[in-house]
């Protein structure tokens, strides 16, 4: 009895791995072997950064927040603090955006938690 291979399975596997690769430099979006690394380096570094990428948000969040709390005349740490003793329940996300854009906000919340 002949050996069976399954050519449209291990084609169609072949077909997604340099899809995947598609737009990569030179031999690593045509040739499958080369692309097969490059797909799953990417993947794993895509997966990691996902990760990073909540906490590269929070810091730039923070920076914000403490760079117009002390346009206020406060902290950062004394601006949290105050707004921990008077249960506000405010995220940085939200406070980040009133601080760029709605600075009056803002500087209200400011007063309010550090009064």
């Amino acid at each position: 009895m002949p050996r069976s291979q399954n050519k449209v399975a291990s084609h169609r596997r072949r077909k997604k791995v340099l899809e995947q690769a598609k737009g990569y430099w030179g031999g690593r979006s045509k040739v499958y072997t080369v692309a097969k690394h490059h797909v799953e380096k990417a993947l794993s570094h895509a997966y990691r950064h996902r990760r990073t990428k909540k906490r590269e948000y929070r810091q730039l969040w923070i920076a914000r927040i403490n760079a117009a709390a002390r346009l206020q005349n406060t902290s950062y740490a004394r601006l949290i603090s105050g707004l921990n003793k008077k249960d506000i329940d405010i995220n940085r996300k939200v406070l980040a955006d009133l601080a760029v854009n709605h600075p009056q906000a803002f500087a209200e919340i400011v007063k309010f938690a550090t009064a």
